[in-house]
């Protein structure tokens, strides 16, 4: 499922909700629009989506050009397509407009004067002073790290004409219904599909569950040399 920041419109009202079990069942057509990205699908916030079923809070859809069905919760899901931001276009002109100012000014600050007259040589030494005293080139930053999602989503779908297909949703929520399964399951899993996407993002979640889990190893193993150092003095001290 989508990621999640709660920004704008509010999501699918009960009201909502009900409406959309209605129309299913009455087999008419029920749009709704995703509230937020899925870079993953290619879909853009504002997509719409036909709604398939609904149970409790959740909504099955199909977003246009996905032949998934995907569940979203009520909270990711809007009635009506959102508006696009007021101002948007004449802050982009003032910006444009401004930032060509700025670059005439500084192309006539930077003008060259006249050329200073030329000084005599007095010794071979003075070039070496004058290239010492050149400031040092500026330190390239080293590139940022890809920060790995906090978790992702694989969905697997079966259509009835035989065909199988997986998918990946960075940022995804846990489903509400859900069965906990081992870590190096999934790994086994995700390498017997044989989908390249799908076996870098579960290795990314879990490279980083390994270094949370020996990060807290060794933070366990710092308080427990410290306690029986504790102990030891207490011992001394008897």
């Amino acid at each position: 499922m989508p990621p999640r920041t709660r920004a704008g419109a509010s999501g699918l009202t009960a009201e909502n909700l009900a409406t959309l079990a209605a129309a299913i069942a009455e087999g008419r057509r029920s749009t709704v629009y995703l509230r937020e990205a899925m870079p993953s699908l290619g879909l853009e916030a504002g997509t719409s989506a036909k709604a398939l079923s609904v149970s409790g809070n959740t909504v099955v859809i199909r977003p246009k050009g996905v032949d998934d069905e995907l569940p979203f919760e009520a909270e990711e899901l809007l009635a009506s397509r959102p508006k696009p931001a007021a101002g948007a276009t004449p802050a982009r002109a003032a910006s444009k407009a401004g930032g060509t100012k700025t670059e005439l000014a500084v192309h006539q600050g930077i003008e060259p004067g006249p050329p200073p007259a030329p000084k005599p040589r007095t010794s071979s030494a003075a070039p070496v002073a004058a290239s010492s005293a050149e400031p040092p080139a500026p330190r390239k930053r080293a590139p940022a790290k890809k920060k790995a999602p906090a978790a992702v989503a694989v969905t697997i779908h079966a259509g009835a004409d035989g065909e199988w297909s997986v998918a990946v949703t960075p940022g995804a929520k846990r489903p509400a219904k859900s069965t906990p399964v081992t870590a190096d399951a999934v790994e086994r899993a995700v390498r017997e599909l044989g989908d390249p996407a799908t076996v870098d993002a579960v290795e990314s979640i879990l490279a980083v569950a390994r270094e949370s889990a020996a990060a807290k190893v060794e933070e366990l193993s710092r308080q427990l040399e410290e306690a029986r150092a504790a102990l030891e003095a207490l011992g001394a001290a008897d």
